[in-house]
């Protein structure tokens, strides 16, 4: 039931793909476990199709409850019928049970060998109101739209969808009894087409599918670009034994040379939907995004405090030659972050800066609770360059003498960890509450019960001398500059900061250590942000530029 890719184990861990579940957990991962057994371990396991199945819920309980444990990371897409949606509870993605995360609605997740995959859940709905199993022409437009709207962009590494592409058949070698023609999505060929995926996977069909890798430019007339391979996979535990497992290892595109990633394979074919003539409409309706930089939030937010500054880029009548600023890294997907991003929520941005911004967190453990972002897309502090990080320990120390004038010293974390764009939290903890001994105690009392490794790293020590870019970690820093650092290898507690902080030993609200327990209104959100910008405003260093 194993398929082995061509392209060998070399340069980053292998990995396994699996088509419809079903709710036969037992059979997948005892397979898993065999063929670890004889192979050596894989990174980790994607599942597309359906997860869940039919059948009674038992298994799955042995699974959610922590009596069985799947044997490797598995990242799931979400429900194709209304029956399994009762599973998926967060659009945005969770963990259903230990070793299992949902990967959510739409997005883009970097592995840990650096990989990065595309996800898409569900199935093609062209109704409104789009059912919670499906996604519409808007899902596939966002989708497209911010990762394919800067120039660098050359493709994903992995594209995950349920159904299969419409026409994925043409040029290509026989799809047995699935007429591409007819079966399959028109929406998914259109974000295919755009994305161009090294490796596309799908399922729904019952059946296996290895089409012949297809190119991505018109020979002659466009520069070489990398081939796609779309793979379709059976059902776990099919009767008639077709292949549902596929074992699969590649460089990251990133770290490809150019030459190595454009190779052709020699069986490489057209490109199966530019000639249909059928591609979905969608992709043509796209229109070119509009250049958007973090300049236009300037007027907005300067407009409610009833002042105006000057913002980098600007024309300038004092300069005939304005310098014109680097342009913020893009992200690779849609990013909630990004503050030239349609997802960012502006109501909550409270002050910007040149390189950074701060904005209330949402669902804070306090009203002050805030966050410290980059401008530009940087997954963490480890990958900012020298003028954001310089930015970054200006609003560190800004705020550190903000909330001393209010009585409170501030703790600050990071979680590089199931994260894409950099949220420096920043929590006030009232001076009456404890000592930062205190708070220090906390941390590595929680993490030793949680069998998490915290060390103490020197005070003035660079985090990038102890991490590397991609790594995944965690660390808190206390006012007095002391910074505690774990190293993430396999799992980590996603609200571990929060629920510290929370705890009877700091601010003694523990039912706020999850964040999404703590939404209140967007009109709430209004009130305190506007508060904010005018309590900060005596320390805004930024009104000085």
């Amino acid at each position: 039931m194993l398929c082995f890719s061509g392209l060998g184990f070399t340069g980053s861990d292998p990995s396994l793909a699996c088509g419809d579940v079903e709710g036969k957990f037992d059979v997948l991962f005892n397979r898993v476990r065999a063929i670890q057994k004889k192979s050596g371990n894989f990174d980790l396991l994607l599942c597309v199709g359906n997860f869940f199945g039919s059948t009674p819920d038992a298994e799955w309980e042995e699974y959610k409850t922590g009596i069985k444990k799947a044997p490797i990371q598995t990242y799931v897409l979400g429900a194709n019928n209304q029956e399994t949606v009762k599973y998926f509870q967060d659009a945005d993605g969770c963990e259903l049970a230990e070793n299992i995360t949902y990967l959510g609605r739409k997005g883009i997740f970097t592995g840990s060998s650096g990989l990065q995959i595309v996800y898409l859940s569900g199935t093609e709905s062209l109704n409104e109101p789009v059912p919670g199993y499906s996604f519409s022409p808007k899902d596939v437009s966002s989708l497209r739209t911010m990762l394919c709207s800067t120039s660098q962009f050359k493709g994903v590494d992995i594209l995950l969808t349920s159904p299969w592409p419409k026409y994925v058949g043409n040029f290509g070698n026989s799809s047995g009894e699935v007429d591409t023609k007819k079966c399959g999505s028109a929406l998914v060929s259109s974000l295919a087409t755009g994305l161009k995926p090294r490796y596309h996977f799908a399922a729904l069909e019952k059946t296996y599918y290895e089409r012949l890798p297809y190119r991505n430019h018109i020979v002659l007339q466009e520069n070489a670009q990398h081939a796609t391979r779309f793979i379709a996979l059976a059902n776990v535990g099919n009767p008639e034994k077709k292949k549902y497992l596929y074992a699969f290892s590649i460089v990251p595109m990133k770290l490809m040379d150019t030459a190595e990633l454009v190779k052709q394979p020699p069986d490489v074919t057209e490109n199966p939907y530019r000639k249909s003539g059928k591609e979905a409409s969608i992709g043509k309706q796209i229109p070119a995004p509009e250049e958007e930089t973090a300049c236009q939030f300037f007027f907005d937010l300067n407009e409610k405090q009833g002042r105006k500054r000057s913002s980098p880029g600007r024309d300038s009548k004092s300069s005939p030659h304005p310098k014109q600023p680097r342009k913020p890294p893009q992200p690779p997907g849609p990013c909630w972050f990004c503050l030239a991003s349609p997802e960012v929520e502006k109501h909550l941005v409270v002050n910007i800066g040149t390189h950074c911004y701060l904005a209330l967190a949402k669902g804070g453990l306090c009203d002050d609770h805030v966050l410290i972002l980059p401008i530009g897309h940087y997954q963490s502090v480890v990958e900012l360059s020298a003028e954001v990080v310089e930015e970054v320990e200006k609003y560190k120390a800004t705020l550190r003498r903000f909330f001393k004038s209010r009585g409170k010293r501030c703790v600050l974390f990071e979680r590089n960890y199931k994260s894409h764009h950099l949220q420096l939290q920043v929590i006030p903890v009232p001076l009456s509450c404890c000592t930062t001994d205190d708070i220090k105690d906390a941390f590595i009392t929680q993490a030793q019960e949680q069998q998490i490794e915290l060390l103490e790293i020197p005070e003035h020590s660079d985090i990038k001398q102890i991490a590397q870019p991609g790594a995944a970690y965690f660390y808190v820093e206390l006012d007095t500059g002391e910074k505690l650092f774990h190293r993430i290898k396999k799992n980590f507690p996603l609200q571990f900061g929060r629920e510290v902080l929370a705890s009877e030993a700091i601010l003694n609200i523990p039912d706020k250590s999850d964040w999404r327990q703590c939404q209140i209104s967007k009109e709430e959100e209004e009130t305190l942000a506007c508060r904010f910008r005018k309590d900060f405003e005596p320390f805004d260093f930024t009104l000085d530029d």
